[in-house]
């Protein structure tokens, strides 16, 4: 099987053929694995380099018009050479039909369908973000993992479950890479500015700059606008890079480790253009390391915008029969992630795996020693951040979790009693309360106490922070009905706020999607709940926060 694919999203103008012996392998229902060191992939690409500041639209898509051609030639006269039958040189024509910028996609979605209907081959169209995932676990042969996109119009968690890939986590704002360009336009360097942020950070101290971990959600506006307040103060440019990596990397990791304890998966991949950044690599293979996790990073041209990754999904759709009509291939510059219907993976795949309640339990930042009366947590050091960021955030969010823990029970929420804290060696001792985590017994009424507590707390003036089905615990009262307890406060803090009040509902509705059967259900009874008590606003305010996710 031989693919043509073709990348046009933003910036990278790039053609590329897919090769491989064994197209069978391709598909997941005969159940062999594929040798991704067997294929063969030629690619060619032409970027666009603006003369100064970021992407300009209409200049991006000129280069596009005029660039996309010659690529395609390219790629095709390779795929020519490499032909010895008869019949077309390739089997099919995939392209990046979307999340990007309307004219540059429009531009290739035209150049596809052009090439597919003079070769009469099929046509495939493939997400964006999704190729960027799956080139990664392609590659690594891991069977279901957890993928971390660090790309520069976004920054997103995502897994496997019932049928699409679900997003566990993502920026609630800007993505990474266009984040760090925000920053280095602000100090006068040219597009793209990670590399530059990335050379300028070896020779800089670390600088403290805000960290905005919401769940498995982020932020990064608050960080880029100290940073800039930063450089206009005078404090050396190299010192605000070495921080910005220290502490954008580690919101990264520190989200996917989060991602990792949800689903109970080990296996952790990479894409996206900035995971070319070394200590970004080197922070997730450390924390992989730390928690016995298995992680894999493609090569750096897969991780930039490239055709490869275009053409070997591709190959995988064509195995599946995912084809197009051309009146069907329209494109689709809000094209998310979550909206792909995977016809090339098994259907009782999913990166959500069992867990044990049972003696030591490894969460995202913490162990957790379970007895038969008492739960003793300890905060780990995390030695993939800096040393200073972390004792940082030890000891903050050690002292949050107890006080908050002990406010919710005064709200009138069930928490485990607080019998004993040591913020400076990061350790709290719980009474232990529930049966198993809510995770392993979902149902409608407990996610309705769920949403019944988390509007006490939000009455309250607190937020939970990081409410998900593993941060509940369930048992059963002497009448029958779930005894329902919140734990883990350790992102929690007080306000009034109606935005955060909502996050703390959408951070626990993702945790949902991603990991159960039917999650419509559940989220209906977690908003039921809440509307008994909580604010009509804030559920308002959730529909608009569930509308900013990028690309939707």
């Amino acid at each position: 099987m031989r693919i043509l694919g073709i990348e046009g999203t933003a910036w990278a103008a790039s053609a590329a053929v897919f090769e491989t012996d064994d197209p069978d392998a391709l598909r997941s229902e005969t159940g062999r694995a594929p040798d991704p060191a067997a294929d063969h992939v030629f690619i060619e690409s032409d970027p666009y380099q603006p003369d100064s500041g970021g992407i300009h639209p209409r200049e991006s898509a000129e280069h596009m018009g005029n660039a996309i051609p010659e690529v395609v030639e390219t790629a095709l006269a390779h795929a020519a050479a490499r032909h010895d039958g008869d019949g077309p040189v390739v089997d099919g024509v995939a392209f990046s039909r979307g999340p990007g910028l309307g004219p540059c996609l429009r531009i290739v979605g035209t150049a596809a369908r052009s090439v597919a209907q003079t070769l009469d081959v099929p046509l495939l169209g493939v997400n964006h973000m999704v190729a960027h995932l799956e080139i990664g676990r392609y590659q690594s042969g891991f069977d279901s993992p957890v993928c971390l996109n660090a790309s520069g119009a976004n920054a997103h968690l995502l897994g496997y479950h019932n049928g699409r890939y679900r997003v566990l986590g993502e920026t609630m704002d800007t993505g990474v890479g266009n984040a760090l360009d925000k920053f280095t336009r602000h100090v006068g360097w040219t597009h793209p500015g990670g590399p530059k942020v990335e050379k300028a950070a070896e020779d800089g101290d670390y600088v403290e700059l805000p960290y905005v971990v919401k769940g498995m959600d982020f932020s990064f506006s608050g960080i880029m606008s100290a940073a800039k307040d930063e450089a206009d103060a005078g404090t050396p440019v190299p010192d605000i890079c070495a921080g910005l990596q220290e502490t954008v990397f580690a919101m990264l990791a520190e989200v996917a480790e989060r991602a990792l304890s949800l689903t109970g998966t080990d296996e952790l991949v990479l894409g996206g253009g900035v995971g070319q950044n070394a200590r970004l690599r080197e922070m997730l293979a450390e924390m992989c390391d730390q928690r016995g996790a298995e992680f894999y990073a493609p090569d750096p041209r897969f991780l930039r915008d490239n055709a490869g990754m275009i053409a070997a999904l591709g190959a995988r759709m064509l195995a599946a029969g995912d084809t197009l009509a051309v009146e069907e291939s329209t494109v689709d510059p809000n094209f998310r992630p979550d909206q792909v219907a995977v016809t090339w993976r098994g259907a009782d795949e999913s990166v959500a795996r069992a867990h044990t309640d049972d003696g030591a339990i490894r969460g995202a930042e913490a162990t957790v020693d379970i007895g038969s009366e008492e739960v003793v947590k300890r905060r780990v050091p995390k030695t993939y951040r800096h040393p200073e960021l972390d004792e940082r955030i030890r000891r903050e969010r050690t002292k949050a979790e107890a006080r908050l823990t002990s406010d919710a029970r005064r709200a009138g929420v069930r928490t485990p009693v607080v019998r004993d804290v040591d913020p400076v060696d990061g350790v709290i001792a719980f009474q232990r309360v529930g049966d198993a985590d809510l995770a392993e017994r979902l149902g409608p009424e407990a996610v309705r106490v769920v949403g019944e507590s988390l509007a006490r707390l939000h009455e309250a003036g607190i937020v939970h922070g990081d409410p998900t089905t593993r941060n509940v615990r369930v048992g059963t009262g002497p009448d029958g009905d779930p005894r329902v307890y919140l734990i883990d406060f350790g992102l929690g803090f007080h306000t009034g706020h109606v935005e955060d009040h909502a996050m703390d509902l959408h951070v626990f509705a993702q945790s949902v999607e991603g990991t159960a059967d039917d999650a419509a259900p559940l989220i209906d009874a977690l908003e039921a709940g809440y509307e008994t008590i909580g604010s009509e606003e804030v559920i308002a305010r959730l529909r608009e926060v569930e509308s900013r996710g990028r690309y939707r």
